[in-house]
């Protein structure tokens, strides 16, 4: 990896194709999600918790084998919503210092130079022809600041759901067919009855941190493994 810090007069010429595609990450079953995100990600895919060295981290259910997405068709996504970590592309969070003491500064969008889409005369530009943003530089500037607050605060409002008696520990069984079935272990799902049940201050509090719209946003994305199993099921008869 090359990342390099962008700028309208080294840049100004500086093309980025927005493409996906196995080659670059894309091949996955699960994609690292934040709470800014759950509003869009529960009309289409199942948010899950699992719980890392770091403390609950949540992802999106992409696919049932390894390295399968299958909301991917080709170099495209074949979904509504893409999670950001798969939005931002060979773009990057850069946190410089300052040239006096280790203060960091403000952080700073940087590009993979050696990202096969960088430097695509396809691409799409960075910059206007007067130096100013592009509207796909102001998208990508956006999914990135949504990723830098999210590694930010997602640790916090997990962990108060899991305090909160919300996240049950589970295996997913996920019936394909009749004689194939795949198991989604050790992770941590919003149990529906405790979130019911939930009343009195811990109710309000939650309510207030808006948490518990979160709660509630998580657990309806678990209808979605329907759509999964319909779309594996696809992907099955297609290669018979």
């Amino acid at each position: 990896m090359n990342p390099v810090q962008i700028n309208n007069i080294d840049h100004a010429a500086l093309r980025v194709s927005p493409r996906a595609g196995a080659d670059f990450g894309d091949a996955a079953n699960q994609a690292l999600v934040f709470p800014a995100e759950f509003e869009e990600l529960q009309r289409e895919f199942a948010i899950i918790f699992r719980r890392r060295e770091t403390g609950l981290q949540a992802f999106a259910l992409l696919g049932l084998d390894r390295d399968e997405n299958l909301f991917l068709a080709g170099d495209r996504w074949a979904s509504r919503y893409v999670p950001a970590t798969h939005r931002r592309g060979p773009f990057s969070i850069g946190i410089s210092r300052n040239s006096v003491g280790d203060e960091a500064s403000e952080p700073m969008v940087h590009v993979d130079m050696d990202d096969p889409r960088v430097g695509d005369a396809q691409g799409l530009p960075l910059f206007l022809e007067h130096g100013g943003n592009t509207t796909y530089l102001d998208h990508i500037t956006a999914v990135l600041r949504l990723l830098y607050d999210g590694m930010e605060t997602a640790p916090a409002a997990y962990s108060a759901l899991d305090e909160a008696g919300l996240l049950a520990p589970v295996t997913l069984s996920i019936d394909v067919s009749e004689d194939r079935r795949y198991t989604v272990p050790d992770v941590f799902v919003v149990d529906i009855e405790a979130l019911a049940a939930l009343a009195g201050e811990p109710l309000e509090r939650l309510h207030r941190s808006g948490l518990l719209r979160l709660a509630t946003l998580a657990a309806a994305s678990l209808g979605n493994v329907q759509q999964l199993i319909a779309r594996k099921q696809k992907l099955l008869d297609e290669i018979g």
